[in-house]
């Protein structure tokens, strides 16, 4: 299902700081592409240098109405019109074709990213290392980033498994991984999510420890059940999911009766960041 469309005007600090408007669109932002190229060209007319642009490349030019979407969002008069778009992928790929020292930059980061993702397909064990070492630059314990690692391997594993045994796309991932999340924390990752106060963040980056044990035990369990009654199609995949879910919801509240406390927890990250920053 599309996801409604909603008016956000922001500043992004990686465009120098100049503002460029945004939207939400199918569930992943979208950008006034003449801002964009107005922030890195400080063009006096960016409509004729997009026109050139085009001109001058001819494969983003056949391309043009594949990577760009018109999406209403608010013009400098104040009025909501409908503005040339593009999402993350689209936008690196104009920033190729931008003529400008101020591009370069951007090329440079976009090369050196493709570079690492060789380098990670020839050596898997690269992105792990990398995935830790933004974790920890974020300021996550060591404790925390390898339960989060150890969960990320579990979730591979389980959805390498729903794949196999015919759930095949996002929809079916969502309503089984919902189902787990039920059966074990009583609510849906959704549900989750408000709780602790997320928008489009990663819900498990803002789990606590028992939260991301309690997590993968549920998920780690569904696994073990498909492979053990070799379960087929997604009627039986979701019956299983709940099985999974409920044997780690079980474990979660014999924990809370001694703990006297839910492990549910409303904290997420951000707020705890924050918390500290105000108390240094």
């Amino acid at each position: 299902m599309e996801t409604k469309q909603k008016l956000v005007t922001t500043k992004i600090a990686i465009f120098q700081k100049n503002e460029v408007r945004k939207v939400i669109y199918n569930n992943e932002w979208w950008f006034s592409v003449a801002d964009v190229v107005q922030a890195l060209t400080d063009s006096v007319d960016v409509k004729q240098y997009i026109k050139r642009m085009r001109q001058r490349d001819l494969e983003i030019n056949s391309y043009w109405g594949t990577i760009c979407t018109p999406l209403e969002m608010k013009a400098k008069d104040g009025k909501k019109r409908k503005i040339t778009s593009a999402n993350t992928e689209g936008i690196f790929r104009i920033i190729q074709s931008i003529t400008s020292p101020k591009a370069e930059p951007f090329k440079r980061w976009l090369a050196k990213v493709g570079y690492e993702r060789v380098q990670e397909i020839e050596d898997p064990e690269l992105a792990t290392k990398r995935t830790r070492m933004l974790y920890k630059a974020k300021g996550y314990s060591d404790g925390w980033i390898e339960k989060r690692l150890r969960g990320i391997v579990i979730r591979e594993e389980l959805t390498d498994q729903w794949q196999e045994r015919g759930a095949n796309n996002k929809k079916d991932y969502a309503i089984l991984t919902a189902e787990i999340s039920k059966a074990t924390f009583g609510v849906t990752p959704n549900q989750y999510k408000k709780l602790k106060k997320l928008d489009r963040e990663n819900l498990r980056d803002h789990m606590n420890d028992f939260e991301l044990i309690f997590n993968m035990l549920g998920e780690r369990a569904t696994t073990e059940i498909h492979r053990n009654e070799n379960s087929q199609g997604v009627s039986k995949l979701k019956s299983d999911a709940k099985a999974g879910g409920d044997i780690a919801g079980g474990a979660r509240k014999e924990l809370e009766k001694k703990l006297g406390r839910s492990v549910v927890s409303e904290e997420n990250y951000l707020e705890k960041k924050e918390k500290e920053k105000q108390l240094n």
